[in-house]
């Protein structure tokens, strides 16, 4: 490719050629962000179930066994 279409590319794609990086590194830091959101997310959950079975232990244990019934039932 000559220099002259490559300066052509660039200008009819708004600028400079450097701006993939640019957009690169801000999709990461998204995605950065949104592990770290996620990640939040997951630990205040886990917590909330922690409490929700020591307030409620009867529900829990009665739960548990469900969940324990129904993985001895799934066939893999």
């Amino acid at each position: 490719m000559s220099e002259q279409q490559s300066r052509r590319d660039t200008e009819q794609h708004g600028g400079h050629g450097n701006t993939g990086r640019a957009e690169q590194g801000q999709e990461q830091d998204a995605e950065a962000a949104r592990r770290r959101r996620r990640a939040q997310f997951l630990r205040e959950r886990a917590e909330a179930r922690a409490l929700r079975e020591r307030v409620q232990p009867r529900r829990a244990k009665v739960a548990r066994l469900r969940r324990a019934m129904r993985m001895r039932t799934f066939r893999w």
